[in-house]
């Protein structure tokens, strides 16, 4: 299938969920095998087969909004996109630009930036910043919540759009599939035999990016900065069935196992977009939220269920009033035969 149209669907604005639920696994989770089922994210740990290795994203979302004034007394507002990169030039969209100048100073909490280069036509601009960027955001950003969320960001967010394990600061978005998860509920995997491990793919803005053809097959996707470690490549090269929680997961793991057709251990770029007819190499299950319509993110999700299966696991999600997107609930998809 490689007609975006046919990755469209029509979902009531009501079914977007806008706030988290008042506990982490107490979300609906839909069971998608060659039948459906539904149960609760709760009884994930027992969903999952019992020798499985179960991979987790350890990235941590930085504050990456940050709110700046210019001399005049006028508010900017600068979204970073890899606040994470080394040096002291950072691209950043920016929202307010109309009246900046390149070399205009940027103040935030008596601390500056300066206005490297002016965005145009909607894309990046950049700013310099001669401290660490990371620590500037730690004491000033605000958590980024993605577009559909349309309300101001609270103190609960600082906490709830960040997983439990979280650990290596870079993301511009959660893995949402991860914000499900509990520390009990680790335990409880750990104790029924399930090895835990993990990956680090540091969430890009393009994750919220339209694909812009409706022929898909040479679109290129956004890059986004991933590691494998010596364990995790070990332990999902063990022949066992591997369980990635959330598409970036699977992104990663899929990455780092094109070349050999197993996962190695490596670092860098990645680009890959998981397409129709992608040969998946290493995950057999993978935990996911539910994703926007015409989004890379869909279209990775149906080539790993089948399409037709994912097709009718939305409608089902729909009929049954599941709520979709960051803070909304799960499926879980077992791969496709034909996958």
């Amino acid at each position: 299938m490689w007609n975006l149209s046919d990755y469209d669907f029509d979902l009531p604005e009501s079914l977007i969920a806008q706030t988290p639920t008042a506990k982490r696994d107490d979300s609906k989770l839909l069971c998608v095998d060659e039948r459906f089922s539904h149960r609760r994210t709760s009884d994930f740990a027992d969903a999952i087969p019992s020798n499985a290795v179960l991979v987790l994203n350890d990235t941590r979302v930085v504050p990456a909004r940050l709110w700046v004034r210019k001399a005049t007394g006028g508010k900017v507002e600068l979204f970073f996109t890899k606040p994470f990169a080394k040096g002291s030039s950072y691209e950043c969209l920016m929202r307010g630009a109309k009246k900046l100048k390149v070399g205009m100073v940027l103040s935030v909490g008596g601390e500056e930036l300066v206005v490297e280069q002016l965005p145009e036509s909607g894309s990046l601009g950049k700013v310099t910043y001669s401290g660490t960027l990371l620590e500037l955001l730690k004491r000033h950003g605000k958590t980024p919540l993605p577009p559909y969320i349309r309300r101001e960001v609270s103190d609960r967010d600082e906490d709830r759009y960040q997983t439990v394990f979280a650990k290596v600061p870079g993301a511009v978005a959660a893995p949402t599939a991860s914000l499900h998860l509990t520390d009990e509920f680790l335990r409880k995997v750990k104790a029924k035999g399930v090895s835990v491990c993990f990956v680090t793919l540091h969430v890009g803005l393009g994750t919220f990016h339209p694909l812009r053809r409706d022929d898909f097959k040479e679109e290129r996707l956004h890059s986004e900065y991933y590691e494998v470690g010596k364990e995790t490549a070990a332990l999902c090269s063990s022949g066992r069935p591997v369980v990635a929680v959330g598409t970036t997961v699977t992104r990663a793991l899929e990455s780092a196992a094109l070349q050999s057709g197993a996962v190695v251990e490596t670092c860098g770029d990645t680009e890959l977009f998981i397409k129709p007819g992608f040969e998946f190499r290493v995950v057999d299950y993978l935990l996911t939220n539910f994703h926007l319509p015409k989004s890379s993110l869909l279209i990775l999700v149906s080539a790993f269920g089948g399409f037709e299966r994912i097709r009718k696991a939305y409608q089902e999600a729909i009929q049954k009033e599941y709520r979709f997107y960051s803070y909304g609930d799960a499926m879980l998809v077992k791969r496709h035969s034909g996958s």
